[in-house]
């Protein structure tokens, strides 16, 4: 048995205001557990994506989290859950002006196959994306893989 506390786990960089791999402290072999927290406009992921290997389960405790999707976006609020299957696309924002609380739950845990995509100003359009540490190693950038513009920051 692993017990944690959620103000324990260290954060980690993200494009959310606050991420915590709970699953690392806990040990788990099976199952990623992320705890989130999204300031207004920030996004659980660097992109709309779909992990090939891997169902989701994100649960809101609060706030409202708005989810694209292939078919439509989707609110999800306190209390409620929503589940992705392997290659399902998705992308879970904070557009509204709460902070949102929220776990992800993934199994299994390690995944490598993710397919990401991003708005690349030089292509004009959505392109698929790779996320890398940047020089500094304080930062996350996202690039295109089609022309190797950077897409996006984060830290």
């Amino acid at each position: 048995m692993e017990k944690v506390t959620i103000d324990d786990v260290d954060g980690q960089m993200s494009a959310a205001d606050v991420r915590r791999p709970v699953s690392k402290a806990l040990g788990t072999e099976d199952m990623a557990i992320n705890y989130y927290e999204l300031a207004p406009g920030d996004s659980f992921a660097f992109g709309y994506h779909a992990h090939g290997d891997q169902e989701e389960v994100f649960y809101v405790q609060s706030g409202t989290v708005t989810f694209e999707t292939d078919d439509e976006d989707v609110v999800v609020s306190a209390g409620e859950l929503i589940r992705f299957a392997p290659d399902e696309f998705q992308r879970g924002v904070n557009e509204g002006e709460e902070r949102v609380v929220a776990l992800a739950l993934g199994a299994p845990r390690d995944t490598e196959e993710i397919e990401m995509y991003r708005h690349c100003e030089e292509c004009g359009e959505r392109t698929r994306n790779k996320i890398e540490m940047a020089d500094s190693r304080d930062e996350l950038v996202t690039s295109c893989l089609d022309c190797g513009a950077e897409t996006g920051r984060f830290d």
